[in-house]
């Protein structure tokens, strides 16, 4: 009854769910270990941020480059504020209200300058509202930040800003605009000048990692995967129950047989066709 399984046809759909099942499988439990692994770096992430405003500054060098780990934890670097080169970045919202972020560059005495966001003010980004930051040498503390992309949150193009404003932070922006290498990292302060209007940034999470959209895209195509490999599985018995009752049926005599062929010439006709051939005749 089951020899329709050794058919050539039936080769191909086991071969097909053999490697199918198992790749579905495969990929579903892959895209939940990614989302797991998000959640995990969210948690970590929260611990993190609970623990910065009261976490003791460690130096800049060793928490360089900023990764998953490092982003949010507080920084330290010291040097001295260019105020040659004062930077906006527009559009930025902190509480649901429109406003932009404060940025100066420290010079520091490892060679590279590091972006410091000093606070946010409310409204369109204008120069004369902001405070002036403080002269001499400094120690500045904040939470790092990994250099923004376009595919950032809150992050514009930055085309056709005037001087003076960046849509992004990040080393690539601020290749042309101040004529020294800057680290490919940043911080917000988080404790501003008692009497200044400027509002701390908090630390926003690196790009792919916590519970965000993409986070739950990663739970939806492991569903996905998983529905897959049950689809493969239920075509295959569906299949395989259609031809197990065919081959029943045919077996039980209840599917007709294959038509008769023609019936061939009668001896009569053959005998008349001999009696007036030529050589009869003759």
């Amino acid at each position: 009854m089951y020899r329709f399984l050794l058919t050539p046809r039936w080769w191909g759909i086991n071969l097909f769910a053999v490697l199918a099942i198992p790749v579905c499988l495969f990929m579903g439990s892959w895209q939940l270990s990614r989302f797991e692994a998000r959640v995990e770096s969210h948690q970590q992430q929260e611990k993190t941020a609970a623990g910065a405003a009261h976490a003791k500054p460690r130096p800049l060098s060793g928490l360089l480059p900023v990764d998953a780990e490092t982003s949010g934890r507080m920084a330290e670097a010291t040097g001295r504020y260019d105020t040659g080169h004062p930077l906006l970045v527009p559009d930025r919202a902190l509480e649901g209200k429109r406003g932009f972020y404060v940025l100066s560059l420290l010079r520091t005495g490892e060679g590279k300058a590091l972006p410091v966001v000093r606070g946010w003010l409310p409204g369109d980004a204008d120069p004369r509202r902001v405070p002036a930051p403080p002269r001499g040498e400094v120690t500045v503390s904040g939470a790092l930040q990994a250099s923004e992309s376009q595919g950032s949150p809150g992050v514009s193009s930055g085309g056709g800003l005037p001087k003076g404003q960046l849509g992004m932070i990040s080393a690539a922006s601020l290749v042309n605009v101040v004529p020294y290498d800057v680290h490919n990292a940043w911080i917000t302060v988080q404790h501003t000048a008692g009497g200044s209007q400027l509002r701390p940034v908090p630390p926003v999470r690196p790009d792919n990692t916590g519970l965000d959209m993409k986070a739950f895209q990663n739970l939806g195509y492991t569903a996905e995967w998983f529905v897959f490999a049950g689809f493969v599985l239920f075509m295959w018995f569906r299949l395989f129950r259609r031809d197990t009752e065919l081959a029943r049926d045919a077996a039980l005599g209840l599917i007709p047989g294959p038509a008769p062929e023609p019936a061939g010439p009668s001896r009569e006709a053959d005998d008349g066709e001999r009696s007036r051939s030529p050589a009869s005749t003759a």
